[in-house]
């Protein structure tokens, strides 16, 4: 998976550009402050990407460590840091469900789905066996992901976007197919990359396998994992679930 995120990573922002993750991380730190975290505490970020909404935390004054099993998404990140939040940020080359750190934190949070390409129980599990592990008692857990009953209810279809900055245009054609007996969803992405300058032009292929996920499943393995108090939130709102909550956020509190 990580040659897919590699190859993702050099115009991963440019894709997402439109994505505000401002008001993402002020979710995400709200929650957090309701279920106990410290304001200035120390988060762990499973799947940080290029770095964004960790270079948000810290500004929200958090020192947090993000862990990628992407290299080019740990290099992008690297080079985002800037000298005002620094000493606050970390970020280093790991798989969410096996990495273990000499740390614990107040909050293992994990945005953008990662917990959804985790797409088999083994592999979920074991992500949030990872998350355990780095908690101190009491600590949160907060993740995100693709939401069953709304992607049954408004599926998938193929999507075109345009994007462009000063030196390249980006053409991504998502093609879905589903496979309902796994609870899976792989997006064939074809992905044409043109050189303002000179005109090159490169076309990439990629498949992103993305489990959707219903309540009990999640519920249950975040208990086996040593979670307790699991709340359900749709995304960027504090209402519950329901058919259009295409992304659900799970908050649970590891057992003492």
């Amino acid at each position: 998976m990580s040659g897919v995120f590699d190859a993702y990573a050099s115009y991963y922002d440019l894709l997402y550009q439109d994505k505000d993750y401002n008001a993402e991380a002020t979710f995400v730190h709200n929650l957090l402050a309701k279920h106990g975290v410290p304001a200035r505490g120390c988060l762990l970020e499973l799947g940080c990407g290029t770095g964004k909404h960790a270079d948000c935390f810290a500004r929200l004054g958090y020192t947090i460590l993000g862990v990628d099993m992407s290299p080019g998404m740990v290099t992008a990140a690297n080079a985002r840091k800037t000298a005002d939040v620094a000493k606050q940020l970390q970020f280093e080359v790991g798989d969410v469900r096996d990495v273990r750190l000499d740390q614990l934190f107040d909050a293992v949070i994990s945005l953008f789905h990662v917990a959804s390409y985790q797409i088999t129980n083994a592999d979920l599990m074991a992500m949030f066996k990872t998350a355990a592990t780095h908690l101190k008692p009491g600590g949160v857990i907060l993740v995100d992901c693709w939401y069953g009953p709304a992607v049954l209810t408004d599926r998938p279809v193929v999507r075109v976007k345009r994007m462009s900055n000063a030196t390249v245009e980006i053409l991504r054609i998502a093609e879905p197919v589903m496979y309902p007996n796994e609870n899976r969803v792989d997006v064939n992405y074809t992905v044409q990359v043109k050189q303002k300058e000179g005109g090159r032009l490169i076309e990439l292929a990629e498949k992103h396998s993305i489990r959707y996920l219903f309540s009990p499943e999640v519920e249950l393995m975040l208990e086996l994992a040593g979670f307790s108090k699991v709340n359900r939130h749709g995304w960027m709102t504090e209402n519950t679930t329901g058919f259009d909550s295409w992304t659900a956020t799970f908050v649970g509190v590891k057992s003492s």
